[in-house]
């Protein structure tokens, strides 16, 4: 779940002062203590141990070993109906720049032919706490700042915290059922695949996830996986949580080639866009239906058109859409990207709304302006 905050936390400190976000240290013997709130450490010659202490100014102590790490002290406490003091973890890929020896993540989604990763848990009582897998993927092959999609698989959860957004049905995944929740922190949407009971240790298809969440069409296969990271959020307490085993590996090869995308013929006439929408006090759907008025049949779409101030998107169907201040994208799915003459491609979305609302005025679709319809 808490990326965003994680993320507008450190990027707040940089704003402001300067601060590094992460501090690397030498490879890691067994039990190197970092206290540093981003303090990390390489470990098995391949991933990365980080304290990440993001959320509270009150001390975390974690012992980095050979195969993971374990919370040594934590005295920071929020409220469960809240974010979490930290993320420690364990990691291969890229995070704040800061990049496992040797990994070869960032990768595209359609590139990959297997993932895979285990991790062994050690957990205590009196705690509140989520143990969870955080895998983090970006439309770009983006090694700094804040991802787009969040995948978070909790394998244990104590005390009364949940994850972001509400549950959205079920599913089994790794030999096992989950609880699937669906939302977004206002900067990355999550999908979250929470078990019913703790896993101690589990030994799984990384895949298994990341195709069930790009079938939900929270991504595509031109996406790109960016991390593996397993560890705790701690909402109080937490000494002497542990990860006592680790390990992540991707393989390229996939054969699932980039999709080319065809402009729509020039002209304002190739292209019709139709934005339906239905506002309330603080919030609004908005469902937009393209039609290709060109000759020619359009192979992948990307539709950019800005929001009117005021608005922010959470989620979304049928496109993956992304917003950068007013500006927004929104590209197609595997399934709906290619549009015949005459024929239309529809996605929505729901978002927020600070003031009065009104709709976008002028839309373009790989290039070319369209006219409203």
């Amino acid at each position: 779940m808490r990326r965003t905050l994680r993320a507008a936390f450190a990027a707040g400190l940089l704003a402001a002062g300067g601060l590094v976000a992460v501090v690397v240290a030498n490879p890691a013997a067994a039990d190197t203590q970092i206290c540093e709130q981003y303090g990390s450490t390489v470990v098995g010659g391949r991933y990365v141990v980080m304290n990440n202490r993001w959320g509270t100014s009150a001390q975390q102590c974690i012992n980095a070993t050979d195969s993971g790490f374990r919370i040594t002290t934590q005295q920071g406490s929020a409220p469960t109906n809240g974010a979490p003091v930290s993320y420690p973890a364990i990691f291969v890929g890229c995070h704040y720049t800061n990049c496992s020896p040797g990994t070869n993540l960032p990768i595209r989604l359609g590139s990959i032919s297997s993932a895979t990763s285990s991790i062994n848990y050690t957990y205590v009582s009196g705690a509140i706490y989520d143990a969870a897998y955080d895998i983090w993927l970006d439309p770009s092959p983006k090694k700094d700042g804040v991802n787009q999609m969040e995948i978070m698989i909790w394998l244990n959860r104590q005390g009364s915290i949940q994850p972001i957004g509400s549950p959205v049905g079920n599913v089994n995944l790794a030999g096992r059922s989950w609880e699937v929740w669906r939302g977004s922190n206002g900067s990355n949407n999550v999908i979250s695949y929470v078990a019913s009971s703790p896993i101690p240790s589990l030994n799984f298809s990384v895949l298994d996830f990341l195709n069930d969440t790009r079938n939900r069409g929270a991504v595509t296969n031109d996406w790109y996986l960016t991390s593996i990271q397993a560890g705790f959020e701690p909402w109080q307490g937490g000494t002497g949580l542990a990860v006592s085993g680790f390990s992540a590996t991707v393989n390229g090869g996939g054969n699932n080639p980039p999709p080319s995308t065809t402009p729509p013929p020039s002209g304002n006439g190739a292209c019709k866009v139709a934005y339906t929408a239905n506002s309330w006090n603080n919030g609004f759907t908005a469902d937009v239906t393209i039609t290709n008025t060109g000759s020619g049949t359009i192979n992948g779409w990307t539709l950019n058109y800005n929001l009117p101030g005021g608005q922010q998107i959470t989620n979304s169907w049928n496109a993956t859409v992304t917003q950068s201040g007013s500006s927004v994208t929104a590209r197609n799915i595997g399934y709906n990207g290619t549009i015949a003459p005459g024929g239309t491609a529809s996605f929505g979305y729901q978002g927020t709304l600070s003031g009065g609302y009104s709709s976008p005025t002028s839309f373009s679709l790989n290039g070319s302006a369209c006219t409203r319809g």
